[in-house]
């Protein structure tokens, strides 16, 4: 059964492997990407890449000032990275119309298991434990994956905003 864990170095060749899976953002650098897959290879800069994920969480470190803390886990089933999870502390401008406090993807060998969802679920208590009493998720309006999981997690849709849906989860039950 899969479950929601910090960032570790132990995870190299799985999170490699399943960032594989995706297509050409983490291999180039595009896409956002703060991180280029090939350097991600090499084990210092994937630890440096741990480290900075795990720093993220502090509201003290360093970032773009349109950034906000984000806390990230990854979706592990042993030994094997299915896939990510990031819990926005806040919201800005972008991220209250498109980006949400959640967001999550899993790898493309492991969807339509409820990997997604149950890593949703599980990533409520973590968002009330930061002070969030309600989420914002987000999904393209053509994702009916991503529409269903947030659904299935008592997703309450309030309207859509240049091509997203925006839904309300309360983090306490």
């Amino acid at each position: 059964m899969a479950e929601l864990v910090s960032p570790h170095t132990k995870y190299h060749a799985s999170w490699l492997a399943g960032a594989l899976e995706f297509d050409g953002a983490w291999r180039d650098g595009s896409g956002g990407q703060e991180w280029n897959l090939d350097e991600l290879a090499d084990p210092a800069t994937f630890t440096r890449f741990v480290a900075w994920l795990t720093a993220d969480a502090l509201p003290e470190t360093p970032r773009k000032p349109v950034y906000v803390p984000c806390t990230y886990v990854w979706i592990v089933d042993g030994d094997r990275v299915l896939g990510s999870l990031a819990i926005r502390h806040e919201l800005n401008d972008f991220l209250f119309n498109e980006g949400g406090h959640i967001g999550y993807s899993v790898r493309p060998s492991a969807r339509r298991r409820g990997h997604a969802a149950q890593a949703l679920k599980d990533s409520l208590p973590m968002a009330r434990a930061l002070g969030i009493d309600e989420v914002l998720l987000t999904c393209d309006e053509d994702n009916a994956g991503s529409r269903a999981t947030i659904e299935g997690n008592g997703g309450h849709y309030e309207d859509s905003r240049n091509g997203k849906r925006r839904y309300w989860i309360k983090t306490r039950p």
